[in-house]
């Protein structure tokens, strides 16, 4: 039987893992589902905001018509909504 404590560190670190694994698809995707971007946010502690927010800055720039969409999130994540 798991104490408490290592509940809370295995939903942590399933916490870390899916970050971890959308913050790669979204990296990799052309275009990222809303839902995942969505999720990924919610998830997101304050300190793994600025990766985040690295991730998109780097879709715009190599983007020739940045999405609308991510603009919004990324000005969002500024605290600029």
């Amino acid at each position: 039987m798991r104490g408490e404590a290592g509940m809370e560190q295995n939903s942590a670190d399933t916490r870390a893992r899916i970050v971890a694994l959308l913050m790669d698809k979204v990296a990799e995707d052309a275009f990222p589902s809303v839902p995942m971007m969505t999720l990924l946010e919610q998830l997101l502690e304050p300190d793994e905001v600025p990766a985040y927010a690295e991730v998109l800055m780097q879709k715009i720039s190599e983007a020739n018509y940045p999405s609308v969409s991510m603009l919004a999130r990324l000005a969002s994540l500024a605290g600029s909504d």
